[in-house]
C-alpha cells in the first residue's frame, strides 16, 4: 500500500531546510545565551572576592611606593587575604585594545591598581579601608565592584529574556511553517483523505498518516540544525584557541568566555531537537485533524463548499 503522503519531494525537501535553519537559530540563541550567563557568574564570583584600588599620576607622586604603600595598607585591614600590584606590562596588555602595542605608560597619565583578594565570607570595612588609604595614600580610590555587580545580573537577566523571546519566536515561526507545510500536503492529497474519510478511515487514522510523515522531517531538520550549531561552537572554540594572547581573542573570551556550551548546552541542543519534532508532530495533527472536521461540515451543508 502506498502512503497518503508522498515520502518525498520537493515541499518536504524545503521544509525540511527551514527547520533545520530555525533549529541552528535556536541552538545558537541557547548557546550564547548559557555562555553569556555563565561568563556573567564567573564574572559576578570574581568580582565579589576582589576589590581594587586605583592610584592616580600626580606631579612629583612617586608611583611605586604610592602602590606599595596601598597595598601595605589593604594588607593590615582584617578580611583582606592578599594583595598584588598591577605591573606595567599587565597595564599595557589591559590598554593593548585602545593604545596599541609598545604604548609608553610614563608619558601617559594612566592609572595603576593594586588588586586586593578578600575573605567572602568575612569581608573587610570598607569604609575603615577607604579612611585609612585616604591618610597614607591621598592619591588612591578604593573601588569595591558594587555597581559592577549590579550591572553584571541587570544583564544576564537581559540576556536571558531577550534569548527566550528568540526561542519563542523561532518555534513560532516553526509551528506555522508546518502549519502551511501541513495544509498544502492535505491540498494535494485532499480526494485521498476525503475518500479514506468516506469509506471509514477515522479521522486519527489519516492524522498519524501525515503526522509520522512530518514527524520525520521534523527530526531530520532538527538535527541537522543542531549539528551544525555544535560544529559551529566547536570551531569558534578551536578558534580561540588558536588565537590566544591576542586583542580580538581577549575581547571575545571575555564576553562569552571560551565558547564551551558544555553538558548543558548540549543537553540543550538535544532537548531543543525533541521539543521541534514534538511541536511538528502535534501541529501536523491538530491541523489534518481539524481539516477532517472541515470536511465533515461541508458534507453535512454543501451550502458551506466555497
Amino acid at each position: 500500500m502506498a502512503p497518503i503522503v508522498p515520502p518525498a519531494n520537493v515541499s518536504a525537501s524545503a521544509l525540511s531546510v527551514v527547520i533545520a535553519i530555525m533549529a541552528f537559530l535556536a541552538c545558537l540563541t541557547l548557546g550564547a545565551v548559557s555562555m553569556v550567563s555563565d561568563t556573567a557568574s564567573s564574572w559576578q564570583s570574581q568580582i565579589s572576592r576582589e576589590i581594587t584600588i586605583q592610584i592616580k599620576p600626580e606631579d612629583g607622586l612617586d608611583m611605586q611606593t604610592a602602590l606599595e604603600r596601598a597595598r601595605d595598607t589593604a594588607l593590615s585591614i582584617a578580611g583582606a587575604s592578599t594583595a598584588s600590584i598591577v605591573g606595567d606590562t599587565e597595564t599595557a596588555r589591559l590598554l593593548e585594545p585602545w593604545l596599541g602595542e609598545n604604548a609608553d605608560l610614563d608619558e601617559l597619565p594612566v592609572p595603576r591598581l593594586v588588586i586586593v583578594t578578600i575573605d567572602e565570607n568575612n569581608p573587610p570595612d570598607f569604609a575603615a579601608m577607604r579612611a585609612r588609604l585616604a591618610e597614607t595614600v591621598p592619591e588612591a580610590f578604593l573601588d569595591d565592584h558594587r555597581t559592577w555587580v549590579d550591572r553584571l545580573v541587570a544583564m544576564a537577566r537581559t540576556t536571558v529574556i531577550i534569548g527566550l523571546f528568540v526561542l519563542s519566536l523561532v518555534f513560532t515561526a516553526t509551528v506555522l511553517t508546518v502549519i502551511f507545510a501541513t495544509r498544502g500536503a492535505l491540498t494535494g492529497n485532499r480526494h485521498i483523505v476525503e475518500v479514506l474519510h468516506f469509506v471509514g478511515a477515522e479521522a486519527p487514522f489519516v492524522a498519524r498518516q501525515f503526522q509520522n510523515h512530518f514527524l520525520l522531517i521534523g527530526i531530520k531538520g532538527a538535527v541537522a540544525g543542531g549539528i551544525a550549531a555544535a560544529l559551529t561552537f566547536a570551531a569558534a572554540n578551536i578558534w580561540t584557541g588558536f588565537a590566544a594572547a591576542t586583542p580580538e581573542s581577549d575581547q571575545a573570551t571575555a564576553l562569552f568566555g571560551a565558547f564551551r556550551i558544555g553538558f548543558r548546552g548540549y543537553f540543550g541542543i538535544l532537548a531543543i531537537i525533541a521539543v521541534i519534532g514534538l511541536l511538528t508532530a502535534l501541529t501536523t495533527r491538530l491541523t489534518v485533524i481539524r481539516t477532517i472536521r472541515e470536511i465533515d461540515v461541508v458534507r453535512s451543508d454543501p451550502s458551506r463548499m466555497e
